[in-house]
């Protein structure tokens, strides 16, 4: 026999050589590549030149009604009173609940220049609308809240994936070495669903991830070194600490954890001056103040916040989200007053903030986003004991809003069936919605990757998407 012809044997062996050998490159290969790769938060060169600059996303917890605030259904009152097609019904999330057609208990009016249609709850925002790009056809996949709310931060309805404002850091570093690149307000009051898992880094360096301030005492706790001691003596420590974790990180490569915990401290220790200025609101006009609503009960904090965005961008940071109260927007009863509540502690300050940006020549490079996890249904819902009628959540199709960055203002994209149910005309997914973001900032999202085990993962998954240029300037 031929020493040339192998035996069933010895393929076998051979085989299982070659096996060994992979799994030792598949070990050692990404090892090096990361060693020569660090992350960290250096201004980096978007794919094309960007619209915006920065982004200041006013998340609406618990899913704002469409077909009471921005999207006018006048054949809802001819169907009023009447029980809801079985397609309403098979997507109900409490069967038990279920009413009849309900048309808004709320006035529609027409603001600005371009005539929109929308709330007559919202008269500051309608003062503004002509900034405003209203897209009426958002439609997501799931109709609970802590699904849907990982769908609008990142992509996929499951938890531990990268975080819009992470994937925005990753792809473009920040301006200001002094604070955050992404900075998260979240309500003093309580934190919203999913908690820290709607700002996190997932799989990214945890450098991206989101970095909460309050908006209530200081900014950060423990900012402040326990004892004043002379500047040069501080900045020696501080240089000598520098020396000592770059000697540490250096023999240890490839450690994007360890990497971010450097970072920080860096940061933190540059922050002790710069965040505390940065949100200090005492430097503010009293007509300023005013015209955020600081000196109101109803708007004081969640203008307070929104002013403090302002100042963030200003100084150069790349993404602030901003959320209220838990689940304000969640009117599943008494439709009439909890809407009259949310509408009066943000309707004032968002259209501030759009002003204030106008007026000092910030809103052409800041994009900013306004929206729930979904919207709410164009059926009544009834809880026992519960009070007045609401509606149950609806993600087949709602209104999110866009100003500023590169937006046309003035306009409303798509539509939802006459009922306000569906999105039908020009739908626009979330990942439609997350790659016009990621447009307007100068970075295509199929470009915008990540190798993670051999995947080239993006914030828009491998899903279709496409940027909505219909609504851009």
């Amino acid at each position: 026999m031929s020493t040339d012809v192998l035996s069933r044997r010895g393929f076998f062996d051979r085989f299982i050589d070659g096996v060994h050998g992979a799994a030792l490159a598949s070990l050692l290969t990404p090892a090096a590549a990361r060693a020569e790769r660090r992350y960290d938060l250096t201004p980096k060169k978007p794919h094309f030149e960007p619209k915006a600059k920065a982004v200041i996303h006013l998340f609406m917890n618990g899913g704002p009604s469409q077909v009471d605030l921005f999207d006018p259904k006048p054949a809802l009152k001819k169907f009023a009173g009447s029980p809801p097609g079985r397609d309403i019904v098979n997507q109900i999330e409490f069967a038990d609940q279920i009413g009849v057609m309900m048309p808004s208990p709320f006035e529609f009016q027409r603001y600005g220049k371009c005539g929109m249609e929308m709330t007559s709850l919202m008269p500051h925002l309608g003062s503004v609308c002509d900034e405003i790009a209203f897209v009426r056809s958002v439609y997501g996949e799931h109709f609970n809240h802590e699904p849907s709310l990982y769908l609008m931060h990142t992509g996929r309805t499951l938890p531990g994936r990268p975080s819009l404002g992470a994937w925005v850091t990753y792809g473009l570093g920040s301006h200001n070495r002094n604070l955050p690149a992404y900075v998260v307000l979240d309500d003093p009051k309580q934190l919203p669903v999913n908690g820290i898992q709607n700002w996190q880094s997932g799989w990214l360096p945890p450098v991206f991830q989101g970095t909460r301030f309050r908006s209530e005492g200081l900014p950060l706790l423990n900012l402040k070194p326990p004892e004043e001691v002379p500047a040069a003596l501080q900045e020696a420590r501080r240089d000598l600490l520098r020396t000592i974790d770059e000697e540490h990180r250096a023999k240890r490569p490839g450690y994007p954890d360890l990497d971010a915990r450097v970072e920080s401290f860096e940061l933190a220790a540059r922050m002790q001056l710069t965040a505390t200025d940065a949100l200090d609101l005492s430097t503010e006009s009293d007509a300023t103040k005013e015209m955020y609503g600081l000196n109101e009960d109803a708007t004081h904090s969640y203008g307070k916040r929104c002013l403090m965005a302002r100042r963030l961008v200003e100084r150069g940071v790349r993404f602030v989200q901003i959320f209220i109260e838990r689940q304000i927007w969640d009117t599943h009863s008494n439709l009439d007053t909890e809407l009259k509540y949310c509408c009066a502690k943000t309707d004032r300050p968002a259209a501030a903030l759009i002003r204030d940006l106008r007026q000092r020549g910030l809103l052409d490079s800041t994009l900013i986003v306004w929206g729930g996890e979904f919207g709410r249904m164009p059926i009544s819902q009834v809880r026992q004991g519960a009070g007045g009628a609401g509606r149950d959540h609806g993600p087949g199709g709602f209104t999110m809003w866009l100003a500023g960055g590169g937006v046309k203002g003035g306009v409303a994209h798509g539509a939802t069936d006459d009922i306000g149910h569906k999105a039908v005309v020009d739908r626009v997914s979330v990942h439609d919605f997350h790659a016009t973001m990621l447009h307007l900032l100068g970075m295509d999202f199929r470009a915008l990757s990540f190798d993670r085990h051999s995947l080239s993962e993006r914030l828009t998954d491998q899903y279709p998407a496409r940027v909505v240029r219909e609504i851009l300037a």
